[in-house]
């Protein structure tokens, strides 16, 4: 019987000629463009959400690094440190974050992108441990809590005495005055922001699609939860006049040039709700909430509320608030002769 011997070759085997390799890449761009069409649109929606957070995201440790990564530098330092950003930063909830993973990732590759499996592995790795804390799963029911003066007054109180206090105050003040998305805090300019006899005047530029507004914020009766006071006393001691109107500042003090990211400005409202020992978890929502149900309970008009916050006539969300502001105003229950 004949030995069987491994089949050998004599010669590698030859590489594609450039008509080959032509017919491979239109087949990939073919592949790519059927799979991109029976894709469901709210897929395609959720992807591109999760891109525009792994934007943020790379915008946040571009301020910590002083380094702009490229989006596509998908790696497993980055993907976890996504994964610990999501979780720390925007208290996203583990099936959230889950989802995210899978967004980028698909997204990335979209891109040309090469997604190592190492770095995928690394993320969930990451994130299993998320998924077996019963609070963290408890993230995402419901909305943000809608923060009060008492609480502002509580968070003037325990901020620190030095210029990121002061960037700080005025930054969760003014959020509130505007009833502002953190998307339109990061935005505003210091020399869209006019001071008046009444108070302050301020331009809120067009972020995400939304468009353009000018409102007014009044000088408040208090001078820790006063906007006016707070914008004023950030401005003379940051000395700008120009330019983005909240900014980084190092850990030594120093202040930087480009705004804030709108992850920044959550981060900074989470982080002095927490220092101030507040009961209820704040968000950057809480601030822009929290003045359409004050300023509500106050006995303002809808359509004034809804010029300030930029809210549509038929906005769901606005309506919530209103309902929620009006629970106890003339309560069916009350003085009937029980």
């Amino acid at each position: 019987m004949t030995d069987l011997a491994p089949y050998q070759t004599s010669a590698a085997p030859a590489a594609y000629d450039p008509a080959a390799l032509a017919v491979l890449a239109a087949m990939e761009q073919a592949a790519e463009e059927h799979l991109d069409a029976i894709r469901p649109e709210n897929t395609k929606r959720g992807y591109a959400n999760d891109w525009a957070l792994w934007a943020e995201f790379h915008d946040w440790l571009a301020e910590r690094t002083g380094h702009q990564l490229p989006l596509t530098a998908v790696t497993k330092g980055t993907l976890v440190g996504f994964v610990v950003w999501l979780d720390t930063v925007k208290l996203a909830a583990p099936n959230s974050i889950d989802r995210r993973i899978t967004g980028v990732t698909v997204t990335a590759r979209a891109h040309g992108a090469e997604v190592p499996k190492a770095a995928t592995v690394a993320a969930r790795q990451a994130l299993k441990p998320l998924k077996a804390d019963p609070e963290r799963l408890a993230r995402g029911r419901g909305k943000a809590a809608a923060v009060t003066p008492e609480q502002l007054r509580q968070m003037h109180a325990a901020a620190p005495a030095s210029l990121a206090g002061l960037r700080d105050r005025a930054l969760w003040l003014l959020a509130f005055g505007i009833a502002g998305r953190s998307a339109e805090v990061a935005a505003l300019r210091a020399d869209g922001i006019k001071h008046v006899s009444r108070g302050l005047d301020v331009h809120v530029p067009a972020v995400k699609g939304r468009p353009p507004r000018d409102v007014v914020v009044a000088y408040g009766r208090h001078p820790d939860t006063c906007p006016v006071r707070a914008w004023s006393t950030w401005k003379a001691a940051a000395g700008i006049t120009a330019g983005p109107a909240f900014r980084a500042i190092s850990v030594h003090g120093a202040m930087g040039n480009d705004a804030l990211a709108p992850a920044a400005c959550r981060e900074i409202i989470a982080r002095s709700a927490e220092r101030a020992g507040l009961s209820v978890r704040l968000t950057g929502h809480s601030m822009r909430a929290g003045f359409i149900t004050t300023s509500r309970q106050a006995g303002r008009r809808e359509e004034k509320i809804r010029a300030q916050s930029g809210h549509a006539a038929n906005s769901p969300v606005f309506w919530g608030y209103i309902q929620e502001a009006d629970r106890w105003s003339d309560a069916a229950s009350e003085d009937i002769g029980l």
